[in-house]
């Protein structure tokens, strides 16, 4: 029996694939979590053998919660299903220690499917993910931790605020944040914002895109 934690912070949507999964012989989802803080302590009480996360969670993103996991226990098989179908999504959670993705607009039975592949330890992306690589996209330099942080960034959340968090501290947040802009060669937070928001780096555009929620 494959036991699933799931973790997405949409109740009706953790229904419908928890029934999905449940009327399978060999799934039993054991949890679920609306958020990542919730999806650590779940994870810890019953060590499932499969976590599905989505990325777009409120406070930790899934990025995030992927590499803590990892970091835990570097045997933890995490399938992202998530509505994030830009390449750079994908790149980013598999760096992060996921080992499958799949998106929501795939089939029932490709989700059925990813989790028996991850449980066994293979990797898989759903088949609309195949062909949509861009190795020229800046953010590709980005560690997951920078990402996360350009996320929480771009909603507007101050820097206090991400540095408690991701249990970092101030001056920490405050380095990623000009390695961020340095690497996507970046010169302004306002430059940083409008690149992101073109992309689709960020769910919503939050804050001021003159920069002020950013270096708040």
């Amino acid at each position: 029996m494959i036991e699933v934690l799931l973790v997405d912070d949409h109740a009706v949507v953790r229904e419908g694939y928890r029934r999905l999964l449940e009327l399978q012989d060999d799934i039993r989802v054991v949890a679920e979590a609306a958020t990542a803080e919730d999806a650590l302590l779940l994870w810890k009480q019953w060590q499932p053998a499969v976590i599905v996360v989505d990325l777009s969670l409120p406070g930790i993103g899934g990025i995030e919660l992927i590499q803590r996991l990892r970091a835990r226990e570097p045997r933890v098989r995490c399938l992202v299903f998530s509505m994030h179908g830009d390449d750079v999504w994908v790149a980013q959670a598999l760096k992060a220690g996921a080992l499958g993705y799949v998106t929501k607009r795939s089939a029932p039975a490709v989700l059925v499917a990813a989790v028996r592949d991850v449980h066994r330890g293979r990797r898989v992306l759903s088949p609309d993910l195949a062909g949509h690589a861009d190795r020229d996209d800046p953010a590709h330099e980005l560690t997951p931790r920078e990402f996360e942080v350009l996320r929480q960034l771009l909603a507007g959340h101050p820097v206090a605020r991400i540095a408690k968090t991701l249990h970092l501290s101030v001056k920490t947040v405050h380095n990623l944040h000009y390695q961020i802009k340095a690497k996507l060669g970046t010169a302004s937070d306002f430059e940083l914002a409008r690149l992101a928001w073109q992309r689709g780096w960020v769910d919503q555009p939050g804050g001021d895109p003159s920069g002020g929620a950013l270096i708040g």
